[in-house]
């Protein structure tokens, strides 16, 4: 999720209205709306500052506006943050081990992603039995665009 929906997400969990973001990080009343929304659209992207400030604001870490870093711990686990705001993502514990699940009714984005973890699933089980290779299962992994209808629609989300 991109940081300006990351914004969008959490100032309407916080149930504040852009004017009130803005005027809560600084700016003036009379544009204050204006340019949260350039920020909420990705019209804009704000320094890291700025950002900061929003994060105070919203009454989270400045992690938990950015696109995640999965190259920490921490970074990966705000990631999984954002796929449960986004996607149903779920945590559980079943036989003594914490599990990571898909609530499907979520919306249709958490049902595809569920279907997509599913195909993962399968393409795994079929290497473990060794039905393909190793080399097999890679290849489907880097060259994995999903239900190409729903790929072409993420680029043009993009890109606009």
């Amino acid at each position: 999720m991109a940081i300006g929906k990351r914004i969008q997400f959490l100032r309407s969990v916080r149930g504040m209205t852009q004017r009130e973001l803005g005027v809560a990080i600084g700016l003036e009343e009379k544009g204050a709306d204006n340019r949260i929304a350039q920020y909420e659209t990705g019209y804009r992207i704000p320094k890291r500052d700025l950002k900061d400030k929003m994060a105070e604001a919203l009454d989270v870490v400045p992690n938990a506006l950015s696109v995640p870093d999965i190259d920490s711990y921490v970074g990966l686990m705000h990631t999984l943050f954002t796929l449960e705001d986004c996607y149903g993502l779920r945590v559980c514990r079943c036989s003594g081990k914490v599990h990571i699940g898909v609530d499907s009714s979520q919306s249709e984005d958490a049902a595809a992603l569920s279907r997509a973890l599913a195909t993962w699933w399968e393409k795994f089980s079929e290497m473990t039995a060794g039905r393909i290779t190793k080399e097999e299962y890679d290849h489907w992994r880097y060259h994995y665009q999903g239900d190409c209808k729903e790929a072409g629609n993420h680029e043009e989300r993009e890109t606009n």
